[in-house]
């Protein structure tokens, strides 16, 4: 054979090659679900250990809203250790994104978990409990993850780990959000999931939904909670001032009193709730936190201010109350010779989990956790900036337990308290659904 012809039969034989590797490429079939979701599952086991102590770490060294920076370095150096396709920080002031595209087309899907402490001084009895302190409106005060928010960001970066290394087997693209500034920022700061929105983290990509988890120390660890509709209520905060004329406390009739037209205010924002709001179909609070007038005890001021906060589960309703809010306040100061300047500033919208999604994510939360172990939960007059997401895409929020399956909800040490604790062997749930609930939403059903 010459040279000619060997050449000739060295580039058929390498088409044919190429030609049965493509045929065999087109041939192979990815796991099925059933197959994909058991790895999955027996990796979130594996690495149990790494998300237990990447809590415990998170928890020692707690940060405040918008201040997050070590937490967010420990995030980011973790993603990018997974090689994911992209890892953006200082999203949102200190917040950190991964982004992980899989090896077959399919929908955006976003997970969420926020990372800020409480102004708290722990004292739970842990060997990882926190010593840390900073600066919060001037003071110095104690530092802790009061709320669980460690324990949200131990579990997306134990997901990002585990769905990474079946990222060829994914469908789609997985958005990682890890948030700051849930508890709020700090006073004249932007932050938190509203922030996030406005620079575009559901844009690039543009995510289709969002799942998002808390833990919940009342809730035996192993059991998740969710809700269809208005999951978490709206937060509104509430300022009042009564504008009067000061006099001498010894002849009160020789002025407009605010005090006492406050404490008629007061009194009568209860009947908002009690006479005004249909609180059988949607649950209503309005409460009064802080109340300033005057220094002395013989001097009736020119002026009475009042904080407060309003919270609703319902768009229809949050506006009707804050309304009513604004006549019963104006009304009865006027009926006192007083008036009332009434601000109501809209801050956290209602979490509300998208119907139809919640239906269709329903059996593959009873599938990971057991059909015994999901249940409705009751709407919740806290609330959860996680809303902010679903004003642009439907999302689902769900709790999940972490309170000893021994105790009682009693007994179990409720959430921004100093003697917050949970129970860690309910982390692995967190992780596993996660997982299915992005197979599952990626593989349509």
């Amino acid at each position: 054979m010459d040279r000619k012809q060997l050449l000739i039969a060295f580039t058929l034989l390498f088409a044919v090659s190429i030609s049965a590797f493509a045929q065999s490429k087109k041939s192979a079939k990815p796991l099925d679900d059933t197959q994909l979701k058991t790895q999955l599952d027996n990796l979130a086991e594996s690495i149990e250990p790494k998300v237990i102590a990447w809590r415990r770490d998170f928890h020692e060294f707690p940060e405040l809203s918008n201040r997050e920076f070590r937490t967010a370095k420990v995030i980011a150096e973790h993603l990018e250790s997974l090689k994911l396709d992209e890892v953006r920080k200082g999203v949102g002031k200190t917040g950190v994104v991964g982004v992980l595209k899989g090896g077959l087309p399919g929908p955006v899907v976003a997970l969420r978990a926020d990372m800020d402490g409480l102004p708290i001084t722990e004292k739970a009895d842990l060997p990882f409990a926190s010593k840390a302190k900073a600066e919060y409106n001037g003071h110095e005060v104690g530092v802790m993850h009061a709320c669980g928010h460690d324990s949200h960001v131990a579990i997306l970066m134990g997901v990002a780990e585990v769905l990474s290394q079946k990222r060829q087997q994914l469908r789609g693209t997985v958005v990682f959000i890890f948030q700051p500034a849930e508890e709020g920022p700090p006073a004249g700061e932007r932050g938190g999931a509203e922030l996030m929105v406005a620079e575009g983290v559901l844009d690039n990509p543009k995510a289709e939904v969002i799942f998002g988890l808390h833990i919940n120390s009342m809730t035996p660890a192993g059991v998740i909670r969710y809700r269809a509709g208005g999951m978490m209520a709206s937060a509104d905060q509430l300022y009042i001032k009564v504008n009067g004329k000061g006099v001498h406390a010894s002849r009160p009739w020789g002025g407009n009193d605010p005090i006492t037209a406050a404490a008629y205010i007061i009194a009568g924002l209860q009947t908002v709730v009690s006479r005004m709001s249909p609180i059988t179909d949607s649950p209503v609070v309005v409460s009064i936190g802080s109340i300033e007038g005057g220094n002395r005890g013989n001097i009736i001021p020119d002026f009475v201010e009042m904080r407060g906060t309003i919270r609703t589960l319902d768009p229809e309703v949050r506006e009707e109350v804050h309304e009513n809010i604004r006549k019963v306040a104006t009304n009865i100061a006027e009926s006192q010779g007083t008036t009332a300047e009434v601000v109501i500033t809209k801050a956290t919208p209602t979490t509300f989990n998208n119907p139809e999604l919640t239906r269709k994510m329903l059996p593959t939360l009873e599938a990971v956790a057991g059909e015994e172990n999901v249940k409705v939960t009751l709407p919740i007059t806290g609330a959860e900036d996680f809303a902010e997401y679903q004003l642009k895409i439907p999302g689902l929020f769900f709790f999940l337990g972490g309170m000893d399956k021994n105790m009682s909800p009693e007994q179990a040490p409720e959430h921004h308290t100093a003697g917050f604790r949970l129970d860690e062997s309910g982390f692995t749930l967190g992780v596993k659904a996660f997982c299915h609930l992005v197979v599952d939403y990626s593989g349509g059903k």
